[in-house]
């Protein structure tokens, strides 16, 4: 839930996550549909607390979570409840964008959500006493990298490789952003894409959705196991009134 990647294609859309994780944490259970708050979603299950960090709604919403806000913090647990099923409580509502911001989040650790409603792209941030919203431009390619592991100058580095990649290849697919993910940076394990920091915290999965206005597809890759699956979702037209 480290690295994030965000690519539009017209109508079409690619959201991928690096996650990087400690050593020892439970695996995660490969993607599945789940029914929660009467909602059809598509996600990877944490292990340990049975959240996610990244989901497909059927209604083509998707939300993805990386670590800390704007700079890295001193964790300070108990907290209330996992950013994960944090996470999952926000995309099963039909406007998650409304749902983040109506959230009271005291007691809650310091996390960056991205999130896409009705073709828009979020950002949204909570540092443990504020939070705050952003709109990326959704007609331009965009990465993130988690506060917690990666420090002003690796996240401009990793900008910038993300920058070159994008403009040398401009119309990419689903396997050549995954291998991006899996090759891209220069060298260094501590701060490349695919990261791993003596074998303590690495990147153990790599999670792809392909959305296009039917449907949306979801590539998993378990890097610990070798082992990857394909899911499909189909999508259904809904429509949300705000006031």
């Amino acid at each position: 839930m480290c690295t994030v990647t965000f690519i539009p294609q017209g109508d079409r859309f690619f959201f991928t996550s690096s996650r990087d994780e400690r050593a020892g944490r439970a695996p995660a259970a490969f993607p599945q549909l789940y029914e929660i708050n009467r909602q059809v979603l598509l996600f990877p299950k944490d292990g340990q607390s049975g959240g996610s960090w990244i989901a497909v709604h059927e209604s083509g919403n998707v939300a993805v979570l990386l670590n800390g806000a704007v700079k890295a913090h001193r964790p300070e647990p108990p907290y209330l409840k996992s950013r994960g099923i944090v996470l999952l409580d926000i995309i099963s509502e039909l406007s998650p964008v409304d749902t983040f911001e109506a959230m009271n989040l005291k007691g809650i650790e310091p996390f960056t959500l991205v999130l896409f409603e009705d073709k828009k792209l979020w950002s949204g941030r909570w540092d443990g006493k504020m939070k705050w919203m952003e709109s990326p431009d959704s007609h331009k390619p965009h990465i993130w990298s988690s506060a917690t592991l990666y420090d002003p100058q690796a996240i401009r580095k990793r900008e910038n490789w993300f920058n070159t990649w994008i403009q040398d290849i401009q119309y990419p697919g689903t396997l050549d952003i995954i291998h991006f993910h899996q090759k891209g940076g220069d060298g260094d394990p501590f701060n490349d894409i695919l990261m791993n920091r003596s074998g303590q915290i690495f990147t153990n999965s790599i999670s792809s959705i392909y959305l296009s206005p039917e449907t949306a597809q979801f590539r998993y890759l378990d890097l610990c196991s070798r082992v990857s699956s394909d899911h499909l979702l189909s999508l259904q037209k809904m429509t949300t009134f705000k006031s």
